[in-house]
């Protein structure tokens, strides 16, 4: 569900900016540099943080069995607003425990 929440916001925000021509939201980043390097339960927010910069939001998520997570999140959007269909968008949601260390990650982006 905040998965959802976060993308329907920036989409929403990409739709707004549209009399714009082209649109360039958060801050670009290498997904692949987290996902060869880390490792659960041992890399740190630190660590990341060197890794991609400062994350594009923060948040907290809870599990279902009531555990509570630090969520960062970094996000990249462009594109041309005459043509959404080659718009580039990519999410990457990291967890982190209550010790700081990734416990979890969630990432998409578009076809292109």
């Amino acid at each position: 569900m905040i998965l959802f929440s976060r993308f329907s916001v920036i989409v929403l925000s990409i739709i707004l900016v549209s009399a714009c021509g082209s649109v360039r939201m958060g801050r670009d980043f290498d997904v692949k540099e987290f996902t060869s390097k880390f490792e659960q339960g041992v890399t740190t927010q630190d660590t990341v943080r060197l890794w991609l910069g400062e994350p594009t939001s923060v948040g907290v998520s809870m599990a279902i069995d009531g555990e509570r997570f630090d969520e960062w999140v970094y996000y990249f959007a462009e594109g041309d607003m005459g043509d959404m269909s080659k718009a580039k968008i990519k999410i990457l949601q990291i967890k982190f425990d209550n010790q700081g260390k990734v416990r979890g990650y969630a990432w998409s982006a578009s076809k292109h």
